[in-house]
């Protein structure tokens, strides 16, 4: 049980750490930059938030024992692989949870500032724009969220090893 506690802890203050320099990194840039800047650093968090859930999901899905015969092969990044499957709850969580909701609600504050400043520049009607900019967040970030979901189920092995090789990198 004071395992859980701590684990609750962890995720709190990792999500909360993230959430100061998402939205204080992405709001520094975004009261500097022009629309067009702003709709990319969009689609980017967008992104993030897409990769980190397709990880995610692919630690959940992946079959360890491939992973035990790259590693018996030593090849580079799959013992990182194997210790995210061994601890794959977690790791989803902090994918699917931490990164993936602090991007959406990155992006989501950043279509704000993007909506205020087309509405102000252009003069157009505000909710009309907050309208559209939040359908487009929207759609690109569940459907692409579900594009990489499908590819995470069937390509799982080669994601979680992938993403060993990126970990073993750092090590």
């Amino acid at each position: 049980m004071k395992e859980n506690v701590n684990w609750i802890y962890k995720v709190f203050l990792l999500s909360f750490i993230l959430s100061i320099v998402f939205s204080s990194g992405s709001s520094f840039i975004a009261n500097r930059a022009n629309s067009i800047i702003l709709g990319i650093i969009i689609v980017f968090v967008i992104i993030i938030g897409i990769v980190f859930d397709m990880i995610g999901v692919a630690v959940l899905t992946s079959n360890e024992s491939s992973l035990h015969a790259k590693a018996s092969k030593k090849l580079k990044g799959a013992k990182e692989a194997i210790s995210m499957l061994k601890n794959a709850p977690r790791v989803a969580s902090i994918c699917n949870d931490v990164v993936g909701d602090v991007c959406g609600i990155v992006s989501g504050s950043l279509g704000a500032v993007l909506t205020i400043n087309i509405a102000t520049y252009f003069n157009y009607n505000v909710v009309l724009i907050t309208t559209i900019i939040t359908a487009i967040i929207s759609a690109l970030t569940v459907g692409g969220k579900a594009i990489f979901k499908t590819i995470a189920t069937k390509k799982a092995d080669t994601i979680v090893y992938n993403v060993g090789k990126i970990i073993s990198i750092f090590k």
